[in-house]
């Protein structure tokens, strides 16, 4: 399904089932939905955690044997099973070789990071020499900022979204001061100018959603690898700089990295800096983080983010009709406990991740689904974020998170009113 369709979610989901006689709801879909799913077998190249490996699950309540429900991509992707593998190589030359590494084997370290960048490039709509691994975001925001961030007494102010993620808006704000500027009358939400510079954190995009920063215009960009690319925590990051600035904008600090590849290792201190964003280089690759990085890009290679995202929005849309048919506000019921979808409905607007907010207690809601075996995310006051991913998730994933969910409210009810009762005494 392209994500311009007119055709929903519910309505396939709605049609397939009276194709095989049964409801939207029953589990009979879930099975059928992914056995026709065409990128089923992507979850076979990823370690899926046990439900007995988690540390806050209750065995009373949940089968230990059955793989858990991680539907918490959008924090830290699942690990690929290649990465030990590449690692294993990697340390296995370097016993052997020492630094001879550096320019041998099928991953040369000088050279690793260049052997994934066009991988990357594909997921992210760039050109091959727009985009460059290094170092991890907030670096890469801070670099960034330094060379398009140039302000003037006329021309001093930075637009960004309200309650915009910890590494943007600290560093936003860390940017501002270096300048001396006053940061309540610098950073602003407003409509950016007709030739402002304008650069995105893709941190919860890339690998989400299709992406075509070349043909869009993006001016800069940085991503972290190790939500939805799977690298790992902490895993190698990346930046983006259109082919337009390759000349014009030049990095603020400059590191050994950025000096171009054939007279790099001359010593002579004569920099001969990289056009674009390799010139923003600093450091030599950290080939164990390449290592982990490689084996999730190579999963991605052997599909599309077109063919990705198709499953993204069935998958989402599954979840999202779920939840509204059990666990809508009933209005001649306000004892009932519901679930409202704060995430925007319309398909362009969002990725894989629904953001849930709850009538009763968020924390009692996160610890019952914990003990059942789900892997997600608890915001406060009041927000449960939960991402099924389409490399990994299945459809019966969100069968099941349904099952529990409901499990789940139930004993969150009963605790709250406990809660309550002990607090009149």
């Amino acid at each position: 399904m392209d994500p311009s369709s007119p055709v929903l979610p519910a309505n396939i989901l709605e049609q397939t089932a009276l194709r095989l006689g049964c409801s939207p709801t029953d589990k009979e879909l879930a099975f059928h939905l992914d056995e026709e799913d065409e990128l089923k077998h992507l979850r076979q190249c990823f370690f899926i955690p046990k439900v007995k490996d988690l540390p806050p699950t209750d065995l009373s309540l949940a089968n230990g044997e059955e793989s858990c429900i991680y539907f918490i991509g959008n924090s830290l992707g699942l690990q690929p099973r290649k990465v030990k593998t590449y690692l294993d190589e990697e340390l296995d030359k370097w016993a052997r070789t020492g630094v001879h590494g550096h320019f041998n084997g099928q991953r040369p370290w000088a050279l690793a990071d260049e052997c994934l960048v066009d991988l990357m490039a594909k997921l992210v709509g760039a050109q091959r020499h727009e985009v460059a691994l290094m170092n991890g975001l907030t670096v890469n925001l801070h670099l960034l900022m330094l060379s398009f961030f140039k302000p003037t007494p006329r021309r001093y102010k930075i637009l960004l979204e309200a309650r915009a993620f910890p590494s943007d808006h600290y560093a936003v704000e860390s940017q501002l001061r270096l300048h001396g500027l006053d940061v309540e009358k610098s950073m602003l939400m407003i409509q950016p100018r007709e030739g402002c510079f304008v650069g995105f954190d893709l941190a919860h995009a890339v690998g989400n959603v299709e992406l075509h920063l070349h043909d869009w215009g993006v001016d800069f960009a940085c991503w972290c690898s190790y939500k939805y690319l799977n690298s790992g925590a902490g895993g190698l990051a990346a930046a983006y700089i259109h082919e337009k600035h390759s000349q014009s904008i030049k990095p603020a600090l400059i590191g050994w990295w950025g000096h171009e590849f054939k007279t790099r290792f001359l010593m002579d201190n004569k920099l001969q800096l990289s056009k674009g964003i390799n010139g923003f280089r600093l450091s030599n690759p950290p080939i164990l983080l390449v290592c982990a990085l490689q084996a999730s890009l190579e999963v991605f290679g052997q599909t599309t983010m077109k063919a990705l995202r198709r499953k993204s929005i069935l998958l989402t849309g599954y979840l999202e009709y779920l939840i509204k048919h059990y666990f809508s506000e009933d209005k001649t019921n306000p004892e009932k406990p519901f679930v409202k979808i704060i995430t925007p409905s319309q398909i362009e607007e969002r990725g894989c991740q629904l953001t849930l907010s709850f009538s009763l207690p968020i924390k009692f809601v996160f610890e019952e689904l914990e003990k059942r075996g789900v892997a997600c995310d608890m915001r406060e006051p009041n927000a449960l974020r939960v991402a099924p991913v389409p490399l990994y998730n299945s459809f019966r994933d969100v069968h099941r998170f349904i099952e529990i969910l409901g499990s789940a409210i139930t004993s969150s009810k009963q605790t709250a009113n406990n809660t309550a009762l002990s607090a009149s005494y």
